[in-house]
């Protein structure tokens, strides 16, 4: 028997991390579970396992991640003691998951459960590859009997690259795991802002009031980066930035913000209200798509990919959310590559007051704001118009609360894939989303594709470093509105 086990430790398990050298795993996966090593959260019986076609021995594998540790982690969070516990934890194999030969030695290593582990110990597949092989993978996996209800599926994005191609990719991995064992991950939701959006709506009264098209004159959601396609230029000319982004991140954060009070936060409760968000989009299709959407490309991006290309590097649309609450009131999305600045916020701008009471005073009043910042600086401000101090007449002035996560808490913030993996393993799927929201986000994404290939729209070009083509800019303009920049 192992020693006491704190609350916060996690039951064991065997993580297995299919990709286990690709690119997502030694910088994102690995260096995630280091910093759960670091606070002890893993259970001293639970094992790492990568999997990949490299050459790699045991040895060769923990010498591979902590040099990806010493590359990833900041230098100020890199403990010996923790580094030495992750990397004793990993085990590689040598496997070509579209070769049915070879799976002998996964099969050996995870029937050899070690100390307190049992048969019906947790496992946890994570599938860090292509979705063309999800459904080998898994079908694999179900032959070898390593498949039994402890185990959990997680499904990396993108699930296919339209409706059809999702369903398919759903079909397979649905024969073999039950829908409650699929974690499908946006690792957006597992950033600390989005889900403080959730407390700060939820737990808290002054909010719901006024979170509605009485009040809201309109909402934006913004994911900009400086950097350009970065080495993944392969998968991204093929997908491009509503596929990558739109389908998924942005319009999950919408959800969040539009989405009614479930009965309470967790699993099932929260995704059904998610999904009556999506199945209320408005559909965009014909001139709807050529007037409300903004497709761009920067002007290098050829030269990165090494040819001319017809593929969005930017995306900017108007939604709407066709119920009560929201009627009326749009919701701009906008997203894109080699732009002037990395950030990912939520505005939600409300309606100016109804009448001027101050006649007479200096300044203007401006409508009030809340931000939710993802990226940099997480945390949240509320602009307000206050009177700037001194004797004599009114001046108004702009001013803002400022919760900054950095500022209000000692503790560091942790990446979203650290809670999201530590999820999984206490097979908590509240974060995740469930096969009917991603079809439901395909079914309004796809009509927007559908058009842009038949009427052969063309991308905007606009310099890097810029905020995207003019056109972004001319979407809200034409309705008396301005991107906050």
């Amino acid at each position: 028997m192992s020693a006491h086990i704190p609350d916060l430790v996690v039951p064991a398990c065997d993580f297995t991390v299919f990709g286990g050298t690709g690119d997502l795993a030694l910088r994102k996966l690995l260096p995630g579970l280091y910093q759960r090593e670091r606070q002890r959260n893993l259970h001293p019986d639970t094992r790492i396992i990568g999997v990949s076609r490299h050459d790699l021995d045991d040895a060769g594998y923990r010498d591979l991640v902590t040099q990806a540790l010493f590359e990833h982690v900041p230098d100020d969070q890199l403990e010996a003691g923790a580094v030495h516990r992750l990397v004793s934890r990993l085990h590689h194999l040598r496997l070509d998951a579209t070769d049915p030969e070879g799976w002998d030695g996964l099969h050996a290593l995870l029937k050899d459960t070690p100390g307190s582990a049992t048969e019906d110990t947790i496992r946890v597949y994570y599938l860090a590859v292509g979705s063309g092989v999800f459904g080998p993978i898994c079908d694999r996996l179900d032959d070898l009997g390593l498949v039994t209800p402890q185990c959990r599926v997680v499904l990396e994005k993108p699930i296919g690259s339209d409706l059809d191609s999702s369903r398919v990719v759903n079909d397979a991995v649905g024969r073999v795991f039950e829908e409650s064992q699929v974690y499908r991950i946006d690792h957006y939701l597992g950033k600390e802002s989005v889900q403080n959006l959730l407390v700060t709506r939820f737990a808290n009264t002054f909010l719901e009031p006024v979170w509605n098209s009485r009040w809201v004159d309109h909402v934006q959601i913004t994911v900009s980066e400086t950097l350009g396609v970065a080495g993944r230029g392969g998968y991204y000319d093929q997908a491009g930035a509503l596929r990558d982004m739109v389908q998924n991140h942005l319009l999950q954060m919408l959800c969040l913000v539009a989405m009614e009070p479930p009965t309470y936060v967790g699993g099932d409760p929260v995704r059904d209200e998610k999904l009556k968000v999506l199945r209320a989009l408005k559909p965009l299709t014909g001139a709807d798509v050529d007037r409300l959407t903004v497709r761009g490309q920067y002007t290098t991006y050829g030269e990165e990919i090494g040819g001319p290309s017809t593929t969005e590097t930017y995306v900017a649309l108007r939604a709407e959310v066709q119920n009560w609450r929201w009627a009326g009131v749009p919701f701009y999305l906008r997203t894109g590559k080699r732009l002037a600045r990395k950030e990912s916020t939520i505005e939600v701008v409300f309606k100016e007051p109804p009448h001027a009471m101050f006649p007479h005073s200096e300044g203007v009043t401006t409508p009030n704001r809340l931000t939710i910042r993802m990226q940099p600086d997480e945390g949240m401000q509320l602009h307000l118009t206050a009177k700037h101090p001194g004797p004599g007449g009114i001046r108004l002035h702009p001013a803002s609360l400022d919760l900054s996560y950095d500022d209000a808490f000692d503790e560091r913030s942790p990446d979203a894939y650290e809670r999201l993996l530590l999820d999984v393993m206490r097979g908590i799927p509240t974060l995740f989303m469930r096969r009917d929201e991603v079809e439901a986000a395909w079914e309004w994404v796809e009509p927007i594709l559908d058009q842009w290939e038949q009427a052969g729209v063309e991308p905007v070009r606009y310099h890097p470093g810029t905020n995207g083509p003019a056109a972004a800019a001319t979407l809200l303009a034409r309705e008396g509105r301005t991107w906050q920049e």
